[in-house]
């Protein structure tokens, strides 16, 4: 994938910003077909430059979603996530089930164990293209108001850049590593379900906490809900260095909250560009809300100018 050094000309899709420094909504793409390669060159360098792109009433059927988010790379499979037989109610493994609907078709309860499952949206990758099939009707308010559901993102390059040069300079020279945990974020989403389990019985994935985006040739600030603790640091001192940038990429300055507003919408977006969490909202144990996902392997050959180090999802609860 080619580096952007310079501002992306788009010449076959329109792009409409949605947020000072980051995010855009994409118009002018045929998704009624495979996408056609010039054109996807350009959504890469969409996504490159604005880290999240939204696309709406894209009408994607399951087959052409895998499809589309096959061009971005290798991508991961559902089958680890099926503990003890559990059955995958969609039918490719690729796709990732992250709506709020049972095998049988109902809504889950709100005391669902799947429901506390969802919250953090569990993913260790790097790309993640999805849509939405069915949403919840409109709300008492605007025509458009979903009740809720809403998916925010955090704008973790430009958080890295407006960090205090002191702590900037810190953090570049320590080079720290972070120890990430799905079971500690698990945890920080939904504390009563998860109470009686210790994150440190399971392996940690290790992470650079400052990392250089390489198609953008950024630095970004991989902060994330599934940070246990910062390698070499007593542990009053990890809590609180965690805290402080935690915090700091929460503003709002640096927050896009996206609505799903038709059946069909697809959003894409670079998880090691943003953070990402998953609103809740007045549908939940209520209206269907059918979310598909498909997610890129972090090893794939598109790679993003990654190395051996990898990556893990970004999120905050």
């Amino acid at each position: 994938m080619p580096r952007l050094n310079d501002e992306p000309v788009f010449n076959l899709i329109n792009v409409k910003e949605l947020h000072p420094t980051f995010g855009a909504e994409i118009n002018g793409v045929d998704f009624s077909k495979p996408v056609e390669d010039d054109v996807f060159q350009e959504i890469l360098a969409a996504i490159t430059k604005y880290g999240v792109c939204v696309f709406r009433d894209t009408q994607l059927d399951d087959s052409r979603h895998v499809q589309f988010g096959a061009k971005f790379g290798e991508l991961d499979d559902v089958t680890p996530y099926l503990a003890g037989g559990r059955a995958h109610r969609l039918p490719s493994v690729q796709l990732f089930d992250v709506g709020n609907i049972d095998l049988d078709g109902s809504v889950f309860a709100l005391d669902h164990v799947r429901w506390e499952l969802n919250k953090p949206l569990p993913c260790r990758l790097q790309l993640q293209p999805s849509s939405s099939r069915v949403l919840p009707p409109p709300g008492p308010g605007a025509p458009t108001e979903r009740h809720g559901g809403n998916t925010d993102f955090a704008d973790t390059r430009t958080a890295f850049d407006e960090l205090d040069e002191d702590l900037k300079r810190e953090l570049l020279e320590e080079d720290y590593i972070a120890a990430h945990s799905l079971w500690n974020s698990r945890k920080v989403a939904a504390p009563e379900t998860f109470k009686d389990v210790d994150p440190s019985d399971y392996p940690f994935g290790r992470h650079k906490l400052v990392q250089m985006h390489e198609p953008s040739s950024r630095m970004n600030l991989y902060i994330a809900a599934h940070v246990h603790h910062i390698d070499g640091l007593e542990e009053e001192k990890s809590k609180e260095l965690f805290d402080k940038l935690y915090k700091h990429a929460q503003q709002p300055k640096y927050i896009l909250s996206v609505e799903w507003e038709h059946d069909g919408d697809l959003i894409l977006w670079d998880n090691t560009a943003v953070m990402h969490r998953a609103t809740g909202g007045s549908f939940e144990g209520k209206y269907k809300r059918d979310m598909r996902r498909v997610t890129v392997h972090d090893g794939s050959s598109f790679a993003w100018g990654l190395n051996e180090k990898g990556n893990v999802r970004q999120g905050f609860p």
